[in-house]
């Protein structure tokens, strides 16, 4: 099943600090500017690439911007 296929797979639940997850959506919205999840996007892409799925490929990962800085401490 393509990523585009499954746009609308039951939702899943994921811990990560909201200080990582807020800052993925918006380097996910830098590669993937359209559709409805782009985060899911990228961890289905990345999910499939681990698991060695024929033809699966690790996501693009997006330029340098703001999400490339840990927040302060």
């Amino acid at each position: 099943m393509s990523v585009e296929e499954s746009e609308y797979d039951k939702a899943r639940r994921v811990r990560m600090p909201d200080d990582e997850w807020e800052p993925f959506l918006e380097a996910a919205k830098a590669v993937h500017p359209t559709g409805r999840s782009p985060r899911g996007r990228v961890l289905r892409e990345f999910v499939q690439w681990y698991m060695r799925r024929p033809g699966a490929e690790l996501p693009e990962r997006p330029p340098k911007g703001p999400w490339s800085t840990p927040p302060p401490e």
